[in-house]
C-alpha cells in the first residue's frame, strides 16, 4: 500500500457509517469492478480478525463529491484511517491480505 493523503481526516458523516474504534478500512468501489469484489472479501476478513477495525465500502458513483475531494481516480481504492479518522495509508488496486495487515499496523 502506498502513501496516504497527508492531513486528510474523514468522519462518520462523510462516510455514511461509523468509524472503527482503532482503525477503519475505507473501500471505494463501482458496481462492475471485478477486483472490488475480491477487495471486499479481503478487507472484511481482516476487519473481522482485528478488534476495533471497521470496513466501510463506498459506491464511488454515488459519492462523486467525496471521490473528487479525495482524488480517487480508480477502483478499488482503499484508505486506511486511524482511530481519529486520519488517512494514514492509501492504495489503488486489489490489495493482498498481508499488505492490509501491515498498513493497519501503522494505523493502530
Amino acid at each position: 500500500m502506498d502513501g496516504g493523503t497527508p492531513g486528510q481526516r474523514l468522519d462518520a458523516a462523510q462516510l455514511g457509517a461509523e468509524l472503527g474504534e482503532r482503525a477503519t478500512l475505507v473501500q471505494f468501489s463501482t458496481a462492475f469492478c471485478q477486483p472490488c469484489r475480491a477487495t471486499r472479501r479481503t478487507l472484511s476478513e481482516v476487519a473481522a480478525m482485528v478488534d476495533g477495525v471497521a470496513h466501510i465500502e463506498i459506491d464511488a458513483e454515488a459519492h462523486l463529491t467525496l471521490v473528487r475531494q479525495l482524488d480517487i481516480t480508480r477502483t478499488p481504492t482503499v484508505l486506511v484511517l486511524d482511530g481519529a479518522g486520519n488517512v494514514v495509508r492509501r492504495a489503488s488496486g486489489q490489495p493482498r491480505t498481508a499488505d492490509v495487515v501491515a498498513a493497519l499496523g501503522r494505523a493502530i
